[in-house]
């Protein structure tokens, strides 16, 4: 496998070599103003003197913790992943996680932490299941030498991510690059069409719907925004890779979405369904935030490595608002049907 992926990551970067040496000579200044136009909907910048975030997870670190689906309990402590992420459902996994991504090392959290055992992420961070190790191996490349960054400079876990690069080794990014991509995203999203949505904040990190008994409830949504939110929000931070999202957006938008993805011809280069096409990742089923944040990064040259070179003049020319009518258009259709493995070698 590793012979194969080499061979490919070989092609890709020779493809894409001219556009590197581009993205180099011409790389975005370090941390800079807020551009005009930024959709804080999908940074969830934090708020200035807000009180801390409340969590779903007990207070105490002894208390142990169960979700529906499974009989495993782990308690907060172990849920907080100081040492590993705890996984509810290893026998969904497919393959050996290497130390890399399990247990992380010095200076170096665990990719499991923020991707997940199974590399499905949260809005905050990217969904990394089934990426091609081309594509996750290029990315870990242009963070390391400072051509992949985040639009919006308050986006701490982007700094965070761009010092985890320049600390992993090749073989590293390798070994979790092989290990996501055996991973099958899952059909976890349903985006809704509606003239009100939750109302939300921050908490764990991401958008929550705040709980009828706190004064939550639903609000009308603002024009040309998505409100992505999971459905449980205690099983959201205990890291439940099966639990479902909803992502509710102003009537029309898909409709728009799509109509946006023929103008900008995605599935040229994404697939017939965006299911993605060789090492070019997949958009079907995924967080419309982090989408969104995407494009916006390409738009603004934030993310400035070989791929970005190739998707800048396409992002150039569209709207904000069309940018967050096909992320929406994106995150409702279907990923591509993976079963479950009968037997696994993953790490128990």
């Amino acid at each position: 496998m590793r012979r194969t992926y080499g061979v490919l990551l070989a092609v890709a970067l020779v493809t894409l070599g001219t556009a590197a040496v581009m993205a180099q000579q011409n790389a975005p200044a370090p941390t800079g103003p807020v551009p005009p136009g930024l959709p804080e909907w999908a940074y969830t910048p934090p708020v200035p003197g807000a009180p801390p975030p409340p969590s779903a997870l007990p207070s105490d670190d002894n208390a142990p913790v169960s979700i529906p689906g499974t009989t495993k309990t782990f308690t907060r402590g172990q849920l907080r992943a100081q040492k590993e992420t705890m996984d509810w459902y290893p026998e969904d996994r497919r393959g050996n996680i290497p130390n890399i991504a399990r247990f992380g090392k010095e200076g170096v959290r665990q990719c499991t932490l923020c991707h997940l055992p199974d590399g499905s992420g949260r809005p905050e961070n990217a969904p990394i299941s089934s990426y091609s190790p081309v594509y996750f191996m290029q990315q870990m490349q242009d963070f390391r030498n400072g051509l992949r960054k985040s639009a919006d400079p308050r986006k701490a876990n982007t700094n965070v991510m761009i010092g985890f690069a320049k600390a992993t080794t090749p073989e590293e990014d390798l070994a979790a690059a092989e290990y996501f991509a055996q991973q099958p995203y899952p059909r976890r999203m349903k985006v809704v069409e509606s003239k009100t949505a939750p109302k939300v904040r921050m908490q764990g990190g991401m958008h929550m719907a705040i709980p009828a008994n706190e004064g939550g409830g639903m609000e009308p949504i603002k024009a040309d925004e998505i409100v992505e939110v999971p459905d449980d929000n205690l099983r959201a931070e205990a890291r439940d890779t099966r639990m479902s999202w909803t992502a509710y957006v102003p009537p029309g938008t898909l409709n728009r979405g799509k109509q946006v993805a023929a103008k900008a011809q995605c599935a040229l280069c994404h697939g017939a369904n965006l299911e993605g096409i060789g090492p070019v990742p997949a958009l079907a089923g995924r967080s419309p935030s982090y989408t969104m944040r995407q494009l916006f990064d390409f738009k603004t040259g934030a993310r400035h490595g070989p791929w970005g070179e190739l998707m800048r003049p396409v992002v150039a020319n569209l709207s904000v608002q069309e940018l967050t009518a096909v992320s929406a258009y994106a995150a409702s259709i279907q990923p591509p049907v993976a079963a479950r493995p009968t037997t696994t070698s993953a790490a128990r």
